[in-house]
């Protein structure tokens, strides 16, 4: 049996889920538009960086969520869907899903941003296996923390083998396609690490390790 797995943002969509977000929360002046970009800014810098307090950032990413009922919420996320993330969606992508699909493959997204943006883009994309962060949700509010392990870097290995426990399945192949080198701990432990329009670091990883690297922009 063969599992494929892939990173999200700026892998099967051509942009970043969590960015697209704050940009869409200040055009509808959800949030003060400056104080939020600077505060996102910095968290992006250090993750480009391979520097981010992933728990520092999940803070700030999910206060929002506290702050709003769950029907607000869903509301704006169906904007959100509409007006960012359906435009960044990429043929290519949904080609290669269907290239996995098509040969009895198991699906699965792995992603560090948070389960309330990611979920409904999964369900675009015909994936029903979805490993992202998991906000708290306490009496039916979002309570602005996480809850559990982050699916970030070395996190997404151990979500993952959590993951393959409840599925009591072995695999005997394991791909792993993304772009970031925040998912070296991943890409290094599947057994087809694929690099997709990678950042500078994993870009050179990839090519002292001979790793495919392909586009899907």
């Amino acid at each position: 049996m063969t599992l494929a797995i892939f990173d999200l943002d700026n892998t099967l969509i051509g942009g970043d889920s969590d960015t697209l977000w704050g940009q869409f929360l200040t055009e509808e002046g959800i949030v003060q538009k400056d104080d939020y970009e600077r505060r996102h800014e910095r968290y992006y810098r250090d993750y480009l960086n391979g520097a981010l307090d992933i728990f520092a950032f999940l803070g700030f990413q999910l206060e929002i969520l506290a702050q709003h009922d769950a029907d607000t919420l869903r509301a704006w996320r169906g904007k959100y869907i509409e007006r960012k993330i359906k435009p960044i969606m990429l043929p290519k992508a949904r080609a290669l899903l269907h290239t996995h699909r098509a040969k009895g493959d198991t699906l699965l997204i792995v992603t560090a941003t948070n389960r309330f943006l990611t979920e409904p883009i999964a369900a675009m994309l015909d994936v029903v296996h979805l490993i992202a962060t998991e906000p708290e949700i306490i009496d039916g509010r979002y309570s602005g923390r996480v809850c559990g392990t982050p699916a970030f870097a070395a996190g997404k290995v151990a979500r993952l083998s959590e993951w393959l426990v409840k599925q009591g399945k072995s695999y005997t192949e394991t791909w792993f396609y993304s772009d970031s080198h925040n998912d070296l701990p991943l890409l290094n432990a599947v057994t087809h690490p694929v690099a997709v329009d990678p950042d500078a670091t994993l870009a050179q990883a990839a090519s002292i390790n001979r790793w495919p690297v392909i586009s899907l922009r």
